[in-house]
Parts: structure tokens; sequence; C-alpha cells
């Protein structure tokens, strides 16, 4: 299973997430130009034994001991690697950055990736193996997000042999699904596959417990002021289209969203419906112009019915935000 997208809109720019983004794809760029080796991934790693095993330890000064620790959320050990993490980054990132306001959800994934460091830690204390990649501070977005959005939907691409075929999964599902083969890996034989599966159950949870806590402290107003200026002026690209037939017509109908600088220019977006279309993607064109309830007409795209033509398609219109 693939992930999509979610179907829970941010209303901002996620800032610090595409900032985090960015920071892991410059630490990439700098590993292949150094050409990283063993020893830079002892250097830069998080390495259990640095700090149990005195043998080793003595090798690293008290200062890479602490570096280290948060280096190392920041490697990838390859071009897939480093995609998967950003990816799952960029789909849960933006609602959980938005729920806890940009600097706060910096620290939140910085803390993140500390804990799920210290549940590989404290179940693996003498491995000489270094521990690279973000994974363990994604997870921790996995789990907020879990916790905040159990009934978002997930567009999630499963392929079947070479036909696409989309679904929405409930978040608290595919999320659920994913904690669960983290924690049977860990606990069986992939445990030694060379992936710190602790490390995303610690991140995992670290994220549960955190929205919780975060909930405790109160709030200073940052984030209202910085939404001011992330606040996004475009609906996504790609929309999944609940339709609907009105009793037995052919006819379907549907809502679109679009911003009200949308509804002002023009826009075009890609509308994946579920469920009983032979094709999964569709091409529409907002014309400029369009008013709060306009009706958009797609010949063609309704039901067949025994002793009926093929019925349309009918799209709402939707305005996020109306001015």
């Amino acid at each position: 299973m693939i992930p999509i997208r979610d179907n829970q809109v941010s209303d901002c720019v996620p800032v610090v997430t595409y900032g985090l983004m960015g920071i892991n794809l410059l630490a990439w760029l700098f590993q292949a130009q150094v050409g990283a080796s063993e020893a830079f991934y002892y250097f830069y790693g998080l390495v259990p034994a640095k700090y149990t095993i005195h043998e080793m330890s003595r090798h690293f000064s008290g200062f890479n001991h602490v570096y280290s620790l948060f280096t190392y959320m920041f490697l990838h050990g390859g071009f897939w690697h480093l995609l998967g993490n950003m990816w799952s980054l960029y789909i849960f990132g933006d609602n959980v950055e938005a729920h806890f306001g940009s600097l706060r959800f910096l620290g939140f994934y910085v803390l993140c990736g500390l804990i799920s460091g210290a549940f590989h830690f404290l179940l693996n204390p003498f491995s000489m193996v270094p521990t690279i990649g973000a994974s363990g501070a994604i997870a921790g977005v996995m789990g907020a997000y879990f916790m905040l959005y159990p009934r978002a939907k997930i567009l999630t691409l499963i392929p079947i042999i070479i036909i696409p075929w989309f679904v929405e999964i409930p978040a608290f599902i595919f999320l659920g699904f994913w904690f669960l083969i983290q924690f049977l890996n860990a606990a069986g034989d992939g445990a030694g596959a060379g992936i710190a599966w602790w490390a995303h159950i610690g991140g995992f949870i670290a994220g549960l417990v955190l929205v919780k806590l975060n909930r405790q402290v109160p709030g200073t107003g940052a984030r209202q002021k910085i939404q001011q200026y992330t606040r996004k002026q475009h609906t996504p690209k790609l929309q999944t289209i609940l339709a609907t037939p009105a009793s037995d017509e052919s006819d379907l109908y549907g809502t679109i969203e679009v911003s009200s600088l949308e509804a002002l220019t023009g826009t075009k977006k890609m509308i994946t419906i579920p469920w009983g279309f032979s094709k999964p993607l569709y091409r529409v064109t907002i014309p400029p112009g369009v008013k709060q309830g306009n009706r958009l007409r797609l010949a063609g795209m309704g039901r067949s019915l025994p002793g009926k033509p093929k019925g349309d398609m009918f799209l709402t219109i939707r305005i996020k935000n109306a001015i």
C-alpha cells in the first residue's frame, strides 16, 4: 500500500515540514558528495555502544556523544530510504504542524527523534551498528496524526498487477496497521533485518503522548501570528469526489473545493472517484469567475443503467473561506 494523500486539508503552508524535508535532502546530497564511509556513519550516526562500551567511547569526544543524537535523524542510507521518509513526512506533517503551530512542531519533531533514539538505545544498549534516518521522528508525526485525525481518509494506491487501484482508508486503520507491522517485525524475525523497528515504535508512542502533553501547555499566540503569513491560497490539486446518485437517476452528484483565489482566476484539478469507475483519474477545469454553489457538468461520467443513456456528473463548487 502506497499513501498518496490525505483528505484532512491544512489551511496553512507547512513551512517547518518543508524546511525539514529540505534539510534532509541537503544532508543526503552532502553524503553523496563526500562519499559517506562506514566511519562517517559511526561519527554522525546513533551508535549505542559509543555510550556503553569504553573501548569504543574513548574514540569519540564528549561533543560527538551529544550532537550525534541529533545528526543521526537527518542521514539516510540511500535515495529510496530518503524518499520513503520524506513522502510520509509530506503527507502527515502539514496537519500535525497546523495543530502544534510551526515553532512547537519543530520542537515536537526533534523530541520525537530523540525519544525514538532512546527506545532503540534502551533495547539495544551494546549495539555497534550505526542507526540513521528520520524514520523515528516521522513515526512520531504519524502517531500524532493517529491521535488527532483518526477518521481522516488516506487515499492509498494498491497496485493490482499492472492496474492502479485507489481506495480511501481511515487513518486509524492505515496507521494502526503500520504500527502493528513495526511491532511484529521488532518482536519477530525482522528484528535482525538491519532496521531500527523499536525506534519506529518509540517515535510513534512519543507522538501520541506529546499530543496529550501539548494540550496542557498554554499558548503564546505565536502560532496565530505565523499563520497570518503562511495561509494557503490554493486547495489540493488532487481531490477525491464522493459521488452519489439521486434515487434511480443515472446522473451523479459531488462537490469540488476551490479557494477564493482559484474561483476568481480559474484553475485545473485532478479528481479521483472511488468505486465503480474504470478510469481512476480525471482532469477538471474550473473556469474563472465561478460562484459558491455553481455546478460543473462532466458529460458521460454518470452511471450506466439498463434502458437509459449514460448519465452525467455534476460537481457543485464549494469555495473554501469564501470572501
